[in-house]
């Protein structure tokens, strides 16, 4: 990758860890739904102003759309509606690193899914070590109780999930020769259309009090920078450095996640959470091949 994209790979990763600051600022004050509303709502209308000033038009169709509804499903509405509600449980620096194994699901439901993604053993190696790593995380305490903060983890282990499968999903709209700009635009607009009434009827919230400032400047933050900024970043390292090198930026999101939470939440991290992060790291390492791959290749000149 050239200095550029590496730039815009690090500036992506604290726009995606700075979204579990922010919603740890936000679910002080809101409710998961309205969080999640919110968000995308702002978000789209950001990314409907960047379609304008880009020129481009957005595509029409009732199959398009369809698809536009599912990937809002399955990359939007669930995931982040998980986050969110987790995130009431669970440290945000914790719940980055849950979501750091959404390439280990991935690779899963591509090998059921898809015809060209099929499971290596160095990929098999990389979800065992990626499962042993979760365990390490969540630590035999919070297993055993199975209460409030294990269903937590599950659930943003379920965002996770979730993610893979828009993942997969998501694969059609190149097909549809739909551009990324525009099919992110489509996604959060739809997401934006299913969450309106479950903010409404679940959260109902003109009973809420008024948030304070700093809980309007996280959401402002959650919707603008971590949600339409970085999804036009990850779009543009997308289509000029590949899908491959863009893996990289999940070992770098727990990072900035971290160091925020831990600067402005007072939040603290046990020493389990870090190696469980470590073996999670390896099983990613694993799965992406190209350190056994350098590795390999000294030995042979060697």
């Amino acid at each position: 990758m050239t200095p550029r994209e590496w730039g815009m790979l690090a500036v992506l990763s604290i726009l995606w860890g700075g979204s579990f600051f922010f919603v740890g600022v936000a679910v002080a004050e809101l409710p998961t739904f309205t969080i999640v509303f919110l968000r995308v709502a702002i978000a789209a209308l950001g990314l409907h102003l960047v379609i304008r000033i880009m020129g481009e038009r957005m595509p029409g169709g009732l199959k398009v759309w369809r698809a536009f509804f599912i990937m809002g499903f399955l990359n939007n509405l669930v995931p982040f509606s998980l986050i969110a509600w987790g995130q009431s449980h669970v440290e945000s620096g914790l719940a980055s690193i849950l979501l750091a194994t959404t390439p280990l699901f991935t690779i899963v439901v591509a090998h059921f899914l898809t015809a060209d993604e099929r499971l290596s053993a160095g990929r098999i190696t990389g979800i065992v070590a990626g499962i042993a790593g979760v365990v390490i995380l969540i630590g035999s305490e919070v297993i055993s109780s199975l209460g409030i903060a294990f269903i937590a983890h599950i659930g943003l282990l379920g965002a996770a999930l979730f993610y893979s499968f828009s993942a997969v999903f998501g694969r059609r709209f190149k097909r549809m020769g739909i551009t990324p700009l525009a099919t992110a635009t489509g996604q959060i607009t739809a997401s934006t259309a299913l969450l309106l009434p479950l903010a409404l009827v679940v959260d109902q919230p003109w009973t809420l009090a008024m948030p304070s400032v700093d809980t309007w400047l996280a959401i402002t933050g959650l919707a603008l920078l971590s949600t339409s900024l970085a999804y036009i970043i990850y779009f543009r390292i997308l289509a000029t450095a590949g899908a491959t090198n863009l893996l990289l930026v999940t070992f770098l999101i727990p990072v900035s996640a971290i160091i925020l939470g831990a600067a402005f939440l007072a939040e603290r991290l046990e020493a389990n959470h870090f190696i469980g992060m470590a073996v999670i790291g390896v099983g990613l390492a694993a799965i992406d091949g190209r350190i056994a791959g350098m590795l390999l290749r000294r030995r042979k000149r060697a």
